[in-house]
């Protein structure tokens, strides 16, 4: 219970044994303790709204809240019950009360500089921003403070980012907070970097960017000191923004000669460069170039600077820079782009990437450095580069397996990178099986090798030769993928499991483990491999999916819902940490940093791993926890889904899931791409509104309630049935659409890399035939309740045909059966196989059945609806369940006459892991 020794309150040592009970979590003395503190003091408000923070806490939401609305309704003013009932509505989720509570407050202690602080932060957490304007003003009325009224303006800018009318806000927000600005400028007034850098927002946001570049120029610039080179940093991004090519190059070369390492001015300054020439700028005779020094418009001066550079770093005495030589091979491949021959005069690529393997080889950094480059080297010259890297490796004598071994972790890491450039470079790839096989061995030795000088090292630490065994895994995938043979990837996981009792935190082993594991169906130890990693925060947005792919599609119910909940947690938390970033930048003067803030919120609302998740907790739910003897309309309604509103942004879905997060140093024609990207997007976003689609449909079932008998038909429009009918047909169609779309892009086939993004289960929902039998019975129900509705039910044709349905219906189900049946693990020919397809299969058609029982729970399964049910729909009966969704039953089915034909009963718990 933080803040509450700020006010010298009387009743503070009345109140101290509450807030010690509430902070060490022991809610129920807490309870009791403000009990008895109100047996004697019944108007200690502070008292009444502790004793609702422990009622919340424990559990008893309703309680607390109308405990905590007697209080607020006083409208109190001392500090204690302020802050407490602040506490309270945020662990309820109801920031907006608080702003009620400083309203009240502001008005009755109107000169008061904590209040109206207070209630700017308060409006802060909603987003209100025009009355954070208005808040900021009236705090710099009384209380003249620089910081209050550049609160005022920022919350001009910020009602100028969330206007939906860009041209309102290019007209009027920004424009009254530069005028806002000015004031301040014109009267001397500003005193911080914080408000220089508010004023150079505005100026950048209205596109001023010549008047930008002069506040950055002019005095004011002068306070922009707190991060290194701030100045210059915003001199050349309005220099780029301007155009100004002549300035940007001068102002690159200046500052590549104080800092020959700062790749960012190495980049500005080849950008310039070329733009000076495709423009033929010529340099003025007389006079400075321009006001940033001279500029260099030619290709030789480019190649000279560069390799001077170079050769101030051949001088050096001390450690060399990198960036003079990674200048070089991006000059020659921005010149080869052009197809300039003055790339000659820069030397051999191969030679330039010699050289520096020998002067950064020993480093980590150098195969990152190296590998955007390789594309230099002519493929004859590949196995030469090898060659030539491979003699600069002081390897120790060969012993009886051939191999020789570094004497120092130095040599080790400079055999690691030739490793790995030679299979960035694609020699492992071209490899025969015989020497993969070699490879892999040579690999392991290596591998082994190195762990003698990791002997000394921390669990949390990594081995040296750690990278030795993933690449050997890798080589293994290679040999599984060419040659189909499981054995590969079996001795694939053995050396990675090796790997991890050396290295228990490296996080490449653990997701490859996973990967591997989910591909070959065996779920059980990928949840204690996520665990294991410990994801912090955004990561259940980036790696979340590696989990949530393949739990529900394994037939882990139990795991698919918990992981759903590890990611939801992170999502619904982001509201609440989101705007508490934003106070804490208002308050410390990062206003540069609150529209970030806000975009990476909206970037998190918008996130395709977000609707993903959500949208199959609720049908885990359905599935696995609806009762189905109690009415579903309540569990739909719990849930909040609403059929006829869709709340996922398609038009704006942003995809952040980390698809490069396991190291790969594959070559280029076989690395991720950007149309992979789109595909994988492409896929995912179908699949993602087949299984809305599917639930919203399931909710408008549920709360559609059972149909009115046809005596009651004149009042169906008032009892909102046709229009939940009409909802419901809409949804049907919208799903056939989807289910083309998706036919469509399965027919692709695309092939992701191996380290690539997961295939969606798109492709397996339509090839078990899962997608169409769900969407022919929710069709069937529509149906069923249009004629309960109506009443039409004497027609011997139109029974025939729903019959015909009901058949057709379970042909559909008894050929998913089938393609269910065979051996997961299948011995053959000496070798085992695993068919982890026939899971996903079994899962589909579990649902399937999900789907039918809960049909015919909303249909059938109150005993008041064979009062008005057709003799159609009464022909299809079910069999009574148990009230949870845990054992499954198929309808009994009878024909035209009455007469029992056949019974299908399918039992599947879906409560166990395993199916």
């Amino acid at each position: 219970m933080a803040a509450r020794g700020h006010v010298q309150d009387p009743n503070d040592r009345r109140l101290r044994p509450i807030y010690d009970y509430l902070d060490n979590g022991n809610n129920k003395m807490a309870i009791q303790q403000a009990d008895k503190l109100l047996k004697k003091h019944k108007d200690l408000h502070c008292a009444k709204v502790l004793k609702a923070i422990g009622l919340q806490r424990t559990g008893k939401q309703d309680e607390a809240f109308s405990l905590a609305q007697e209080v607020a309704t006083l409208e109190p003013t001392d500090d204690n019950s302020l802050q407490a009932l602040t506490i309270l509505y945020r662990e309820m989720h109801h920031p907006e009360l608080v702003t009620k509570l400083y309203e009240a407050a502001v008005k009755k202690v109107p000169l008061s500089e904590e209040y109206h602080s207070h209630l700017f932060m308060a409006y802060a957490r909603v987003g209100e921003y025009k009355k954070m304007q208005q808040a900021g003003m009236a705090l710099y009325k009384i209380v003249p403070k620089n910081p209050y009224y550049f609160w005022s303006v920022m919350s001009l800018v910020m009602q100028a980012i969330s206007a939906q009318d860009e041209k309102l806000a290019q007209t009027m927000f920004l424009p009254l907070a530069e005028r806002m600005v000015e004031k301040m400028v014109k009267e001397e007034k500003i005193e911080a970097e914080a408000e220089v850098q508010l004023y150079f927002m505005i100026l950048e946001r209205l596109g001023k960017c010549v008047e930008a570049l002069d506040v950055v120029r002019g005095p004011l610039g002068e306070k922009l000191t707190s991060e290194l080179r701030s100045r210059e940093n915003k001199c050349m991004m309005m220099y780029q923004r301007l155009q100004l090519w002549p300035e940007c190059n001068a102002l690159s070369y200046k500052l590549l000669l104080k800092n020959p390492d700062d790749w960012q001015f190495y980049l500005s300054y080849f950008d310039s460069l070329f733009h000076l020439m495709d423009k033929s700028w010529s340099q003025p005779e007389e006079g400075e170039h321009c006001v940033e020094g001279p500029v260099q418009t030619t290709v030789a001066e480019a190649v000279k600077f560069v390799v001077d550079r170079m050769e101030e770093q051949d001088k050096k005495e001390s450690r060399p820079l990198r960036g003079p030589y990674l200048a070089c091979l991006e000059l020659i491949h921005r010149l080869r782009q052009r197809g300039c021959p003055d790339e000659k005069e820069l030397g051999d690529p191969l030679e330039l990437m010699v050289q520096f393997f020998g002067k950064f080889g020993d480093k980590p950094c150098c195969i990152t450095d190296l590998k955007i480059y390789l594309h230099l080297l002519p493929p004859e010259q590949r196995s030469q580069f090898k060659k030539r890297l491979g003699e600069l490796v002081p390897l120790g004598e060969a012993g009886e397996d051939g191999f020789g071994f570094p004497g120092d972790t130095k040599a080790l890491q400079r055999h690691l990178c030739v490793c790995q450039l030679s299979r960035a470079l694609g020699l492992q790839h071209a490899l025969d099986t015989e020497g993969k096989l070699r490879l892999i061995t040579e690999l392991k030795a290596h591998y082994h090798h190195g762990l003698q000088f990791g002997k000394s090292c921390l669990k949390t630490e990594l081995q040296f030769s750690d990278m030795y065994c993933l690449m050997a895994a890798h080589v293994y995938v290679d040999l599984w993928t060419e040659t189909g043979d499981e054995n590969m990837l079996w001795q694939c996981l053995g050396v990675l499991e090796e790997g991890l009792s050396f290295s228990p935190s490296n996080a490449q082993f653990k997701l490859l483990l996973l990967l591997l594991f989910c591909r070959l169906g065996a779920f059980q130890p990928v949840v204690d491999l996520y665990s294991s990693l410990d994801a912090k925060h955004v990561q259940h947005d980036t790696i979340g999916y590696l989990l949530t792919r393949y739990a529900g599609s394994l037939g882990q119910f139990a795991a698919a819902s918990q992981s759903c909940n590890f990611s939801l947690r992170f999502f619904h938390s982001n509201q609440k940490d989101t705007s508490e970033y934003i106070i804490q930048a208002y308050k410390y003067g990062a206003f540069e940093k609150i529209p970030e803030f806000i975009a990476f919120r909206t970037r998190l609302n918008q996130s395709l791993h977000f609707a993903q998740v959500r949208t199959e907790r609720m049908l885990l739910d359905l599935y696995t926890e609806a009762d189905v003897t109690l009415s579903l309309e309540e569990s739909v309604k719990a849930m909040g889904v609403c059929p006829e509103e869709d709340d996922i942004p398609w038009d704006n879905m942003r995809d952040n899931r980390d698809l490069t997060v396991l190291v790969s140093w594959d070559p280029k024609d076989r690395e991720l791409t950007e149309e992979h990207r789109r595909l994988s997007l492409e896929e995912e976003s179908v699949w993602l509104k087949v299984r809305s689609l599917t639930l919203r449909l399931l909710a408008s079932l549920a709360l559609l309630g059972h149909a009115p008998s046809p005596r009651n038909s004149d009042k169906t429009n008032e009892n909102g049935i046709s229009a939940k009918s009409s909802t419901l047909q809409t949804l049907l169609s919208q799903l056939d659409q989807t289910l083309e779309t998706a036919a469509q892009i399965t027919e692709k086939q695309t092939q992701y890399p191996f380290l690539g993004p997961p295939s969606s289960r798109l492709a397996s929902a339509l090839s078990s035939g899962s997608c169409h039998c769900q969407a022919s019975a929710l069709q069937l129900s529509l149906t069923l309740r249009e004629l309960e509705t109506t009443g039409l039910d004497d027609s011997t044709e139109l029974q025939t045909q729903i019959c015909n349905a009901f058949k057709s219906s379970v042909a559909q189900l008894q050929e998913m059966l089938s393609r269910c049946k065979g051996e997961v693990l299948e011995m053959k020919d000496g070798r085992l196989t695993t068919r982890p397809s026939l899971l996903e299969t079994l899962v589909f058609f579990v649902e399937k059945v999900c789907v039918n029982t809960l049909e015919a729970a909303m249909g059938t399964g109150h005993s008041d609806t064979h009062t008005h049910c057709t003799p159609a729909a009464r022909k299809a009966r079910v069999r009574p369940t148990t009230p949870s969704a845990v054992t499954l039953l198929t309808h009994s089915w009878y024909d035209l006459s009455g007469e029992k034909r056949d019974n299908k009963f399918i039992n599947v718990d879906v409560r166990h892991k395993n199916i």
